[in-house]
C-alpha cells in the first residue's frame, strides 16, 4: 500500500468532498487527513478562500502535504496565489495539488448567453492562475474537469440529477426532444476515487507524464439524455412517484419551437434546453484512469 503524506481537504461539505473523506479513511486509515471549511468545528479546521490571511495549515509546520480541493476553483486560485506571495512559509510542505474545476470550461465555450461565457472565462482564468502559481512553487498540479456530478455521500446530495428526480416526482409527464445528446454522468464517489488515485500517484510514483495538467473526466457509461433520465427512474424503489412520470418524446424542431418564448425570459435557461440535443461526452472515464471495471449507471446512492 502506498503511504500517503498528510492530505489537506478543502470543500469537505460537498458530496465529492465527503466521498473522498470516507474513501481515504477506509483506504489509508493511518493517513493524516485534515479537513477544512469556512466555519471551524470539532471535526474541521477553518479555511476561508476569501480570507487567506487567516489561514494556517493544520498539522506539523513544514510537514509534507498534498492539497485536495473540491471548492470553487475561482476562489482557490487567488487564495493559493496570495499565500505564495505573502506567506510562502505556510506552503513549505506542499508537494502536490489536485483541484476540481468543471467540464463547463469546455462544453460552454461557445455559449450565446453572457452568463455561461462569463463562467467559462472565470473557470479558465482560475485554472491558468492556479497552474502558474504551482509552477512557480515547483509543485505538481492536476486539474480535474468533471461532467455532471451526481449522487449522495453522507448528508450531501448533488444539485444536478437530484433536481431532475424531484421534477420527475412532481410531474405526471415530462416532454423531451426525440433526439437527445450524449451524457457521461459521474458519481461523486467515482470522482473521489479518481482524485485519491492522483494523490496516491503523486505520493508513490510521481505524476504520470502522459496525463495532461487539465483532465476532463466522466463516468464509465455514455448514454443519451433521455436514456439517462429513464435509468434514473428505473433505479428508484417500486412505488416512487418518479417511476410513474411519463417521458414524452417530441420532434426536436417542434420541441425547441415550443421552448422559444423562454429565450425572452431567460436566455440561459433556453440554452440549457438546447444543450439537451448536444453531445457532452468523450471524457476520460473513471475506470480508464483507475484501471478498474466499469460501473453501471446510476451508481448508488442517489438521494
Amino acid at each position: 500500500m502506498i503511504s500517503l503524506p498528510s492530505l489537506h481537504l478543502f470543500g469537505t461539505a460537498t458530496p465529492t468532498g465527503e466521498a473522498f473523506r470516507q474513501l481515504t479513511l477506509t483506504a489509508h486509515p493511518v493517513c493524516h487527513l485534515h479537513t477544512y471549511s469556512r466555519h471551524s468545528s470539532v471535526f474541521t479546521d477553518r479555511a476561508d478562500f476569501i480570507n487567506p490571511e487567516a489561514f494556517m495549515p493544520a498539522g506539523e509546520p513544514g510537514a509534507m502535504a498534498i492539497w485536495i480541493s473540491f471548492g470553487p476553483i475561482w476562489l482557490l486560485a487567488p487564495f493559493l496565489e496570495h499565500l505564495a506571495r505573502h506567506h510562502p512559509e505556510r506552503l513549505a510542505g506542499l508537494r502536490g495539488l489536485v483541484a476540481c474545476s468543471s467540464s463547463s470550461a469546455i462544453t460552454k465555450r461557445f455559449a450565446a448567453n453572457s452568463f455561461d461565457r462569463e463562467l467559462v472565462a472565470r473557470l479558465t482564468s482560475a485554472e491558468d492562475q492556479l497552474l502558474a502559481t504551482c509552477r512557480r512553487l515547483d509543485v505538481p498540479c492536476r486539474i480535474l474537469r468533471p461532467t455532471l456530478i451526481y449522487g449522495q455521500a453522507g448528508p450531501y446530495v448533488d444539485r444536478n440529477l437530484s433536481r431532475l428526480l424531484a421534477l420527475l416526482r412532481r410531474l405526471p409527464l415530462v416532454p423531451l426532444p426525440a433526439d437527445t445528446g450524449l451524457r457521461q454522468p459521474i458519481h461523486a464517489s467515482q470522482l473521489a476515487a479518481m482524485t485519491l488515485h492522483l494523490a496516491e500517484q503523486l505520493a508513490g510514483l510521481g505524476w504520470d507524464p502522459p496525463l495532461p495538467e487539465r483532465i476532463a473526466v466522466g463516468g464509465d457509461i455514455t448514454l443519451s439524455y433521455a436514456q439517462m433520465i429513464s435509468a434514473l427512474q428505473q433505479a428508484q424503489p417500486l412505488g416512487d412517484p418518479a417511476r410513474r412520470c411519463r417521458l414524452l418524446p417530441i420532434p426536436n424542431r417542434l420541441f425547441f419551437l415550443l421552448a422559444a418564448p423562454l429565450l425572452l425570459l431567460s436566455p440561459k435557461a433556453f440554452e440549457a434546453l438546447l444543450r439537451m440535443g448536444a453531445n457532452m461526452s468523450g471524457f476520460t472515464s473513471a475506470h480508464q484512469l483507475l484501471g478498474s471495471e466499469p460501473q453501471p449507471f446510476p451508481v448508488l446512492p442517489l438521494t
